[in-house]
């Protein structure tokens, strides 16, 4: 960890979603490692905690009250974060929603369009902000959350099924466009998570995966680990594809038993 801690000593990371969950957890162990931090969200007052709870540890950090799905807000959240620390070499693509869970006949057109907004057109709104920074700099890193529903349906998910079908694809299509300009695009599918979204998909009742046992989602810390490791060099080798931590080897190369 020591060498991690090296490695990401001054490295600006802005993380999307940052206000709870899996970005709240991202954030507290980027920071521990010494990453410096643009924490970007709708909720101003949960920024503010994580912020405060960075800089009570001896961490640094600013957030910027910003929703994705609008370009100009998160270019904006960017260049706030450019110019008060002078550089961008990570962007972590984590905000996202997967509410109303419902079938295609029965859930409404505005609040499916909604999650498109938020889980695709969010991402390519991040990715579009930092890569003009990055490719000016000759380096950076792109983490995208992604999900075994990328891979296919999900009864009552259609719109998170197709969204991060499309953030997949966002992630190879950076790799193919930019890997040669030293841009690494990786998406990180880290399976079921103890997070606000599982308590909404466990109350839904719809589709296996609200059936399953609290006890068998992972925790957000452990997510956040995973995203330590991809800010690091050791994210080249998954360039282009999905980074899993459901599997041995996943769980192995990050530091978790």
């Amino acid at each position: 960890m020591n060498q991690i801690k090296q490695t990401l000593r001054d490295k600006v990371v802005v993380v999307t979603g940052a206000s709870r969950g899996i970005g709240r957890a991202a954030a507290l162990a980027l920071s521990a490692h010494s990453a410096k931090l643009v924490l970007v969200a709708r909720d101003q007052s949960g920024l503010d905690s994580v912020v405060e709870h960075i800089e009570q540890a001896g961490g640094n950090a600013i957030s910027v009250a910003a929703d994705v799905s609008d370009f100009e807000q998160i270019q904006g959240a960017v260049q706030q974060g450019h110019t008060h620390f002078g550089r961008i070499d990570v962007l972590v693509n984590n905000a996202g929603i997967i509410d109303p869970i419902a079938k295609i006949a029965n859930v409404d057109p505005s609040a499916w369009a909604k999650v498109l907004q938020v889980n695709t057109l969010g991402v390519f709104n991040g990715i579009r902000a930092v890569l003009p920074l990055m490719l000016n700099s000759g380096a950076g890193t792109i983490i995208n959350m992604s999900s075994g529903a990328a891979n296919g349906p999900l009864e009552g998910w259609s719109h998170y099924c197709a969204s991060k079908a499309a953030a997949k694809m966002l992630t190879q299509s950076v790799h193919k466009e930019y890997a040669s300009e030293g841009i690494t695009a990786v998406g990180l599918s880290p399976g079921t998570v103890a997070t606000d979204m599982m308590r909404s998909i466990k109350i839904s009742g719809v589709n296996p995966v609200s059936q399953l046992d609290w006890q068998s989602h992972i925790e957000a810390d452990d997510v956040g680990k995973a995203i330590v490791y991809l800010c690091t060099d050791a994210a080249q080798k998954y360039a282009g594809t999905d980074f899993s931590i459901k599997t041995p080897e996943g769980r192995a190369a990050v530091g978790l038993h």
